[in-house]
């Protein structure tokens, strides 16, 4: 897909210009531009996208995003394709960002992957989600465990200055196959404890512990084997060997394998799972691990 501001000046090698896009029109779903987009591997991208003044939500929620669907042989319009998609940037934010992983013949992201600046999306107008602050009950440690894109959320959380105010310790864990896989790993280790605004709230509450599994690193394991060795609180500078249900609060995101694995831990030690109805002990994403 080429970049809409770039129509008028391209060239196809026949010489023609190529045919313009023509604007997406939806009377259900925000339709919003492409700001920028950052490919940071071939597995996963990230893209910023227009914020409507009157959209609003809560950090770690998410909202649908998508195509058109394609043109069908009859002319008419398929229907738009979408996905939930959790909102990577703090609700303060300016614009909208995205973590996303690209699957080749996936309905969505093998489209989803080829944006660039000045291409239109869809987006639903309301947000939704339970890995929010609001499902979990008080207490003095969020842990954010996330594999993969299951980071998406806890970009947002852990930008959020109310989270720094209902935890003492803030640890977010990501779990990914190789290092070149820990996007935004110099935003964790870098950005954040050096934000002229941010820094001093991040270098006294935030861990970040990356972790990678299939070649070597300062950390390497799942994010269950580093909570049944202990390393997870030991490498946050806690000194527990495991979770207190008193004291800790955890969010999960990413893999099924790895929220199904962590939640059973969880429930072991008899804390319970939290909804925007009921608060509890911890919180997943339903709409993510079915």
């Amino acid at each position: 897909m080429g970049a809409l501001n770039d129509v008028a000046s391209a060239q196809n090698t026949d010489g023609h210009a190529p045919e313009a896009k023509a604007p997406i029109v939806s009377a259900t779903h925000n339709v919003e531009t492409v700001l920028w987009v950052k490919h940071w591997t071939d597995q996963y991208f990230s893209f910023g996208i227009t914020r409507p003044a009157s959209f609003r939500f809560r950090s770690g929620e998410f909202v649908m995003i998508g195509l058109p669907g394609e043109a069908k042989e009859d002319g008419t319009q398929g229907k738009p394709i979408l996905r939930a998609y959790s909102i990577a940037s703090p609700s303060y934010a300016e614009e909208l960002e995205f973590f996303s992983i690209k699957v080749a013949d996936g309905p969505l992201t093998s489209r989803l992957q080829k944006i660039q600046p000045g291409d239109q999306i869809l987006m639903a107008k309301k947000p939704v989600g339970t890995l929010v602050l609001d499902a979990l009950l008080p207490g003095k440690r969020l842990f954010l465990l996330g594999t993969g894109t299951g980071l998406a959320p806890w970009l947002s959380v852990a930008r959020d200055p109310d989270v720094y105010d209902a935890f003492e310790k803030v640890i977010v864990a990501h779990c990914v196959r190789e290092v070149r896989d820990l996007a935004y790993r110099e935003m964790f280790e870098h950005d954040l404890p050096n934000d002229e605004l941010f820094g001093e709230l991040a270098r006294e509450q935030l861990a970040y512990l990356p972790t990678v599994t299939r070649e070597p690193f300062t950390r390497q394991g799942r994010i269950t084997d580093l909570i049944e060795s202990g390393r997870l609180f030991a490498d946050a500078g806690l000194s527990q060997i495991k979770f207190d249900p008193a004291e800790d609060r955890i969010m999960l995101c990413g893999s099924m394998a790895m929220i199904k694995d962590v939640a059973h831990m969880l429930e072991a030690q008899g804390m319970k799972e939290g909804s925007n109805s009921e608060p509890g002990d911890f919180v997943l994403e339903r709409a993510f691990v079915g």
